[in-house]
């Protein structure tokens, strides 16, 4: 069960921007053709997708402008990294796999519950830290906080129902 799981999420990652595109390129498409039809009086079918086909080159061709480029490495790196995302949540390289608690106190006084993302932190100089995700609740936002290795605790819990117990403010689970 767990594997037809796995596979459509998989199926899910890799069809819903297919989808989209192919939705967004219908709607461009016949809304200029409706446009057209209510200026000139009558239609002209398929225009509507020869102007999306200008519109998309002349994309192209600004694209290979110095400035439109940046802009490309930052929606690049946008996707890229809600692909990861993605993926760290339902891919096969899911990343919340290690839910821990977090002293955050240092006395035990107040503790967070997260996901170890890295075990340790050696390529940023700091080889006994560890990378802790902090889900937030009712939303898919986070915080990653850098965190001695020893203020950490693996949980006894699948990843799963420690996601769902953060995602919902602490009132999902048993």
């Amino acid at each position: 069960m767990r594997r037809i799981i796995n596979y459509f999420f998989q199926g899910l990652v890799f069809l819903v921007p297919i989808v989209l595109t192919l939705w967004a390129a219908g709607t461009t498409f016949l809304t200029i053709d409706n446009a057209i039809r209510r200026l000139t009086g009558f239609p002209i079918p398929g225009l509507g997708f020869l102007a999306a086909l200008i519109g998309v080159t002349a994309f192209g061709f600004l694209a290979s402008n110095f400035f439109t480029r940046r802009v490309l490495q930052l929606l690049k790196l946008l996707h890229t990294s809600l692909k990861d995302l993605m993926s760290a949540f339902v891919g096969e390289k899911r990343r919340f796999n290690k839910p821990v608690l977090v002293d955050l106190t240092g006395d035990g006084r107040v503790r967070a519950v997260g996901f170890v993302t890295r075990d340790t932190m050696a390529r940023f100089g700091r080889p006994d830290d560890v990378a802790v995700y902090f889900p937030q609740s009712y939303h898919f936002a986070g915080q990653v906080v850098i965190v001695p290795a020893a203020a950490v605790a693996p949980l006894a819990i699948e990843s799963p129902e420690v996601m769902a117990f953060v995602v919902s403010g602490g009132v999902s689970g048993k």
